[in-house]
């Protein structure tokens, strides 16, 4: 799942982008179980998948401490859903994915339109597009692609812009953020 690599995702960069955490996510979980009962950090991540019809709403990080049957539900929803394959997604993804949402302050969920890309499918993408990369970081499970409704592709694409802790990709077009946690770079419009 999470590798240390020494990609330029800097913890100063999420940590950043965490930073309103604490004080957005205290009031919303005052009633939830004792353990996140005036907890410094959490982590949480809410979306939907409409091709699958699945929603997932999870706290996966505590503390300072990944919680794996969290991540376990996050690799799940993150699959290729054209085969069911299941890859471990990153959780540097996965915290990027996070801070860019707590950044642009709304409770609606991420409409996940690609997570993990199993070999046959991103083949398939790629007979069919000039814009699906030979060796995209789906395959690795270290990218997603979403969308919003109550935020437009220039609001995703500036909140995870601002966590400067990954690739961010607008496909304006398409009305879909690609976010990653390779180089810190940008493209499209």
């Amino acid at each position: 799942m999470a590798s240390n690599s020494t990609t330029r995702l800097t913890r100063r960069g999420l940590l950043g982008a965490f930073a309103a955490t604490t004080l957005v996510a205290a009031p919303t979980y005052s009633n939830a179980f004792g353990i996140l009962r005036g907890a410094g950090d959490i982590r949480r991540i809410k979306m939907y998948n409409g091709r699958t019809g699945e929603n997932m709403d999870t706290i996966y990080w505590v503390e300072g401490n990944y919680i794996k049957d969290a991540l376990d539900e996050v690799n799940h929803f993150m699959r290729d859903w054209r085969n069911n394959k299941v890859r471990g997604i990153d959780t540097r993804t996965v915290d990027i994915m996070a801070a860019a949402h707590n950044l642009m302050d709304t409770t609606e969920p991420y409409q996940l339109i690609s997570g993990y890309r199993s070999p046959e499918t991103n083949a398939m993408l790629r007979s069919r597009s000039n814009g699906v990369a030979k060796n995209s970081r789906h395959l690795k499970g270290e990218a997603a692609d979403l969308r919003m409704n109550a935020r437009s592709v220039n609001q995703m694409y500036r909140a995870a812009s601002a966590c400067a802790a990954g690739g961010v990709g607008r496909y304006s077009s398409s009305n879909f953020v690609h976010m990653d946690c390779g180089p810190v770079r940008s493209w499209g419009r």
